[in-house]
C-alpha cells in the first residue's frame, strides 16, 4: 500500500507538471519546446541573457512598486535580486561580457520619484520617453552606480555588441531619437541614424558587424511635424514600425520588413541570417492588440509567425549557444494585464 501511494503521488505531480505546460504551448508553436515560465504576477519584459547564459537581467513592475525596477535571476527562475536602486523609473537592462557590470537606464538623476505615466486620454496610445533617463552602470549587485551618459533628453535602449566592445543605444541628444554607438566606457560616441522618426530597440549581429533595429520614419510633412510636436512634450506614438538594418558603422540601412504594422524588439537568429522580432501583423482583432512574435530574413524574404498566443509574446532573444529564447508574454496570466517571462528550448 506504501508502495502505491509514493506511485500515486508520483504520477500526480507529473500530471501537474504537464497540465502546467499545457498551458504555455499554444498550437502550432512548433520552434518552441519544454516552455517554462520563469516569474508570477506583475509586468515583466526585456529579459535579456548573461554572456554565459546562465542569468536574465530584466525589467519589472512588482509588489506594489509604482514603476519598473530592474532585477537579475538565474534561467531557471531562481535567485530574483533587484540591482536598481529603487529611485526613479528604470528600462533597458544588460549583461557587460565579463559579467563584472550591468548597465540599465533611469530616470533617478532627475527625481527619486517615479515620473508620471503619459495621458492617454489627451494623445491616445503613446509611449513616454522621458528625458531624465541616462545609462549608467554598476555591479550585478546593484552597487557602485555611475553614468555612462550624461547628455539632455532621452539616453537608454542600450545593449553590448557580442564581442563586448560596443554599445549601441538611443538618444534624443541632437534632437531626434537616434542610434548612436559607443565604446563600453561611454568614449567615442558616433551618431549612426538620422533619418526623421524613431529609431531604437537596437542590437549587434552576432558576428558584431551588422545593428537591426526599429524605424519609425514618416515621409508626410504633417506627420513628421506631428512626431516632433510630441517629441517636446516627450512622446512619441508607437502604432507603426519596420525592423530596419545596417552595418555596425551605420552604412547600408535598408528595411528588413514592410508589414505598415507595429514590428518591433528585433534579435538576430544565432547563425545571424534571419530575425526574430515582435509584431501585430497577425492580429485580427481591429485595434491590432494581438502581438506575436516572427521570423524573417535579412532580405526580408520568409515572413514565418512563430507563436499563436491570443494575447502579447514579445521580447525575443536567443541564449549565447543558441538552444534557447526566452521573451515576454501575458498568457498564463493570472490577473489580466500580467506580463511574465518565459524560457524555452528552441526547435528549428
Amino acid at each position: 500500500m506504501k508502495y502505491l501511494f509514493f506511485v500515486f503521488v508520483i504520477i500526480t505531480l507529473v500530471s501537474n507538471a504537464l497540465a502546467q505546460d499545457d498551458k504555455l504551448v499554444v498550437k502550432g508553436e512548433r520552434h518552441l519546446k519544454n516552455v517554462k515560465q520563469l516569474s508570477f504576477g506583475g509586468e515583466n519584459a526585456e529579459a535579456y541573457f548573461s554572456f554565459d547564459g546562465k542569468q536574465l537581467i530584466f525589467q519589472s513592475k512588482r509588489d506594489g512598486h509604482p514603476c519598473d525596477r530592474i532585477y537579475r535571476m538565474n534561467i531557471d527562475g531562481s535567485n530574483v535580486q533587484q540591482v536598481s536602486n529603487g529611485e526613479g523609473r528604470t528600462t533597458c537592462s544588460y549583461f557587460f561580457k565579463d559579467g563584472k557590470k550591468v548597465l540599465y537606464a533611469s530616470t533617478h538623476g532627475g527625481s527619486r520619484e517615479c515620473p508620471p505615466p503619459p495621458d492617454f486620454g489627451k494623445y491616445g496610445y503613446v509611449w513616454a520617453v522621458y528625458p531624465d533617463y541616462e545609462i549608467y552602470t554598476a555591479t550585478p549587485d546593484g552597487k557602485n552606480i555611475k553614468n555612462l551618459t550624461n547628455s539632455p533628453g532621452y539616453d537608454a535602449e542600450a545593449t553590448i555588441s557580442p564581442n563586448g566592445k560596443k554599445i549601441v543605444f538611443t538618444s534624443e541628444r541632437d534632437g531626434d531619437l537616434e542610434l548612436y554607438s559607443m565604446d563600453t566606457n561611454g568614449k567615442n560616441v558616433r551618431r549612426l541614424t538620422k533619418e526623421p522618426g524613431y529609431d531604437g530597440g537596437a542590437f549587434y549581429s552576432p558576428d558584431n558587424k551588422m545593428i537591426v533595429y526599429r524605424g519609425s520614419h514618416p515621409t508626410d510633412l504633417k506627420l513628421i511635424q506631428k512626431d516632433k510636436d510630441l517629441l517636446k512634450q516627450h512622446l512619441v506614438v508607437p502604432l507603426t514600425f519596420e525592423v530596419w538594418v545596417m552595418n555596425a558603422d551605420g552604412s547600408n540601412k535598408r528595411p528588413v520588413t514592410k508589414l505598415a504594422a507595429a514590428s518591433f524588439a528585433p534579435f538576430f537568429t544565432p547563425d545571424g541570417k534571419r530575425i526574430i522580432f515582435c509584431t501585430n501583423y497577425f492580429a485580427t482583432d481591429a485595434r491590432k492588440r494581438n502581438f506575436d512574435l516572427a521570423l524573417i530574413n535579412i532580405d526580408g524574404t520568409g515572413l514565418e509567425r512563430v507563436t499563436y498566443n491570443d494575447s502579447f509574446d514579445g521580447f525575443p532573444m536567443f541564449s549565447p549557444n543558441g538552444k534557447k529564447l526566452v521573451f515576454a508574454s501575458n498568457r498564463n496570466a493570472k490577473t489580466l494585464g500580467d506580463t511574465n517571462i518565459f524560457i524555452a528550448d528552441w526547435v528549428e
